[in-house]
């Protein structure tokens, strides 16, 4: 992917910034945010603009609302918690392009933040409507995106408003995205190690193909991994089984006879007689799951084939949990990995997670600062990883 133009050489001073952050946080039944790590995320380019003597405009959708106004997914929280994380006044618009926004937008001081109201709230924000684009760009000066996690879809905030500003720049947060993970793509140290995990193959088939062609050893876990199983003549019991993935997988396993990377499957699981915490569960070899059982986690000789494969690496990708992590019964499995990545990390690999069940993994196990890199974008990643064009990416302007 072509460089783009970063923040390097920027002058904010008495300009208004767009620019396009992913705000998409995590909310408990009381609104409250339980999870501000993607506004954190934002602050580096928020700081170096305000700082600078710019002002800024934030625009950021939340949840989904699809096209209509609904109170449950205002940003509003969002904006009382950024309000608290910057030493800068930070105003909130009850719109996106209409009077409010204008009017506070026109009112802004250098070094100020209005962020507006959900982009998801218009239909013209999905379907990357000119005309909303149009009145979006209108708002800045200068457009900056910083929201890698948004980067994949081509809407009117991350696609639409290029085709109207002279400038469009790639945030802090957007050019340590695309260093780290290109790093990898363009040319990673080896052994290049990928871990994929996740409960199906739909979604992962894209970075499954292109990772074989390029990594020497793609290890795979979670639900997943009973697909394969099956695909080889196991039983699986009742594990789950993605079925409409079954002749994909059957090409990926021909395609990796004939690949660079070495496929790696678990040899042992284990398995529960249901899906509870407080399940009967005992560790089997892969050739061997009952019938009436569940696998959910890799078992202890599949950890410690993956231990030492990981802890030999140079360049590690991560993306997925190894089991049902958010049962601790359940949990070794992707603890292994996170500590293994984190290990590897330690003796000079260089290691990117990236999805948010494999960062919210690294984050609870307190691994995060041993990681090299923590992407924002789930989708983004493994999109980005499977060598397709990220629209938001491709929009911006060239270095």
């Amino acid at each position: 992917m072509a460089k783009k133009l970063g923040m390097e050489g920027f002058a904010p001073g008495g300009r208004r910034v767009l620019m396009r952050v992913d705000f998409n946080v995590p909310l408990d039944a009381d609104r409250g945010i339980t999870d501000d790590t993607r506004i954190r995320a934002a602050l580096p380019t928020l700081q170096l603009i305000t700082g600078g003597g710019g002002s800024v405009v934030l625009m950021s959708h939340l949840g989904r609302p699809k096209g209509k106004i609904d109170p449950a997914w205002s940003l509003r929280p969002v904006a009382d918690r950024l309000a608290e994380l910057v030493d800068a006044p930070v105003r909130f618009a009850t719109d996106t392009v209409g009077p409010d926004a204008a009017a506070k937008a026109a009112a802004l001081k250098p070094g100020e933040i209005l962020l507006l109201e959900n982009l998801r709230f218009n239909p013209g924000e999905t379907a990357d409507d000119d005309a909303f684009a149009r009145a979006l760009a209108a708002i800045g000066d200068v457009y900056v995106n910083d929201a890698f996690g948004t980067a994949h879809r081509a809407h009117a905030s991350t696609v639409g408003v290029t085709r109207h500003v002279k400038e469009a720049r790639a945030g802090l947060l957007m050019h340590r995205e695309l260093e780290n993970l290109g790093a990898l793509l363009t040319d990673p140290a080896r052994p290049f190690v990928a871990v994929l995990g996740g409960a199906k193959v739909a979604g992962k088939v894209e970075v499954i193909t292109s990772l074989l062609d390029r990594v020497d050893t793609l290890l795979l876990g979670g639900g997943m991994i009973f697909t394969f199983f099956k695909v080889l003549g196991l039983g699986i019991g009742k594990s789950l089984l993605d079925t409409d993935s079954i002749e994909v997988v059957r090409g990926i396993q021909a395609q990796a006879k004939g690949s660079r990377a070495k496929l790696v499957l678990p040899e042992d699981v284990v398995v529960a007689d249901q899906f509870a915490d407080n399940a009967a569960r005992r560790t089997v070899l892969a050739t061997d799951i009952p019938d009436q059982w569940l696998g959910l986690d890799i078992g202890p000789r599949t950890v410690a084939r993956y231990r030492e494969i990981i802890g030999g690496a140079r360049a590690v990708f991560w993306n997925g949990p190894m089991g049902v992590f958010e049962l601790p019964a359940f949990a070794a499995g992707t603890r292994a990995v996170g500590e293994a990545v984190a290990e590897a990390t330690d003796r000079g690999a260089l290691s990117v997670v990236g999805g948010g069940d494999s960062v919210a993994a690294v984050s609870q196990l307190g691994l995060a600062d041993r990681i090299s890199h923590i992407s924002t974008g789930g989708g983004a990643s493994l999109e980005f990883m499977a060598g397709l064009e990220l629209p938001g990416v491709a929009a911006l302007t060239d270095a």
